[in-house]
């Protein structure tokens, strides 16, 4: 009988190459959309505030669209393997982004141009609705029970580690004379994700599925994954996706910030990216050591107490912009997303996961998060551009956002368990009730037996 092993290392490195393409899109469409697009794909006669907020709803239409890419690509990667979607994710995102870089703009085919825009950015966000919950999962099961959020967390170094990329090459295109940035270089950093996609597949492609998902595998029950999450978990679903909402403090802090300040405030591009820059860099040693108290201490408090700390430094960060003060930019830039969202962003792979059995697992996660996901990062940055006027101005609105996205979700995170106590196995018997049991149990399909003789 052949032994399926856990591999660990494999898992965590297989999660963070598929967040790295990930947010390596993310941050060079949201900062080509605060820099770029709202100038090359919009019409020139409109004020800078609408281009901007234009821009950046582009940018949340690719989230808008995943809770239905979540209902497709996570019960596929419950029923046929967390690896076999990971394939087809990293394929679809690397590709649309690669295709953005070569669309023709405004001043080239008009009104086509957002039209394109927007249909690419469609088909992307199909695809990356199920990336991230079936890379949390792979690695949560892959993980030794003692060090589940410190290798989950791996999944969102990726993060830091994709923005970090993207931008440090938008630091070398932006120096370009404005004349060749607008004309070509803007689009090279689009044009890299082939490298990390190709470096993705390498990696991915030798990685085996966690022995707790064959294990399950191997019971059939004639109930959809989709289905019985749905049934019994739909409340889980809901607290992960008003969780997942933490992710506005980011979309304001990464996003937003960079039209604010570059657009209302005129603060110099390159000095601006290099803040962002030096922020993501020391989130990426921040947040495994936080992955680490996590399994020390549990996830539910440390996700409360990083959520909130996010949300209400968002005051501060933004406020020293309007002032220009480059020292308080660069203490209140890393206190909130360095340390503070840090806390939040290294525990819930694992604390959302974790709400879940194994059978319906990348389901809840994948349906929670990518609803929670398509609210915050399909309204946050746009409804902060509003909020900051048709100057991009106004720095309170956008503040009392990011509280407010903090508030509930801080809110829901209460309601939960602490998950880090119990094992894969006891989780399975924690998470559900005894009435799902009974449901399960009754629609397996027991292995027929042959008749004696």
């Amino acid at each position: 009988m052949e032994t399926h092993k856990k591999t660990p290392v494999r898992a965590a490195v297989a999660g963070w190459i598929g967040t790295t393409l990930e947010y390596y899109d993310f941050s060079v469409y949201g900062t080509s959309a605060a820099l770029v697009l709202n100038v090359l794909f919009f019409s020139p006669t409109l004020p800078v505030g609408i281009s901007v907020t234009l821009s950046l709803a582009t940018l949340g239409v690719g989230y808008i669209v995943r809770p239905i890419g979540a209902l497709i690509l996570g019960p596929i990667a419950d029923r046929h393997g967390r690896k076999f979607v990971m394939m087809i994710t990293l394929f679809g995102i690397g590709g649309c982004t690669f295709l953005i870089g070569c669309l023709p703009t405004y001043a080239q085919v008009g009104a086509l141009a957002p039209i394109l825009l927007v249909v690419i950015r469609i088909i992307q966000g199909l695809c990356l609705s199920g990336e991230q919950g079936s890379s949390i999962t792979l690695s949560l099961e892959h993980a030794p029970n003692k060090r589940r959020a410190f290798v989950t967390s791996f999944t969102t170094l990726g993060a830091g580690f994709g923005g970090l990329l993207a931008q440090v090459i938008f630091l070398g295109v932006s120096s370009l004379p404005e004349a060749q940035f607008l004309g070509w270089g803007w689009r090279i950093p689009f044009w890299c994700s082939a490298a990390v996609v190709i470096t993705a597949y390498l990696i991915r492609r030798g990685m085996a599925e966690p022995p707790k998902f064959i294990e399950t595998q191997a019971i059939k029950v004639r109930i959809a994954p989709l289905r019985q999450a749905l049934r019994f978990h739909w409340f889980a679903i809901i607290r992960v996706a008003g969780c997942a909402l933490l992710a506005g403090t980011g979309y304001i802090m990464q996003s937003f910030s960079v039209a604010f300040a570059t657009g209302g405030y005129k603060l110099d591009k390159p000095a601006f990216l290099l803040l962002q820059a030096v922020v993501s860099v020391v989130g990426l040693f921040t947040l495994p050591l936080f992955g680490l108290l996590g399994d020390k201490i549990g996830r539910k408090w440390m996700f409360v107490i990083g959520t909130t700390g996010a949300g209400v430094t968002m005051f501060p960060y933004l406020w020293s912009i309007t002032v220009g003060n480059w020292p308080l930019m660069y203490v209140f830039g890393i206190l909130n997303l360095s340390v503070l969202y840090m806390v939040a962003n290294a525990v819930w792979p694992a604390f959302f996961a974790e709400m879940f059995p194994t059978r319906v697992r990348a389901s809840g996660i994948t349906v929670g998060t990518q609803i929670g996901f398509a609210i915050s990062g399909g309204f946050a940055p746009v409804l902060s551009a509003a909020l900051a006027g048709a100057d991009l101005k106004g720095w309170v609105g956008p503040s009392i956002l990011a509280i407010v996205f903090a508030a509930i979700a801080v809110g829901l995170a209460l309601s939960g368990k602490e998950t880090g106590k119990y094992t894969l196995e006891e989780l399975d018997e924690v998470q559900q009730s005894e009435h799902e049991k009974a449901t399960v149990t009754g629609a397996t399909r027991l292995p027929a037996v042959a008749p004696h003789l």
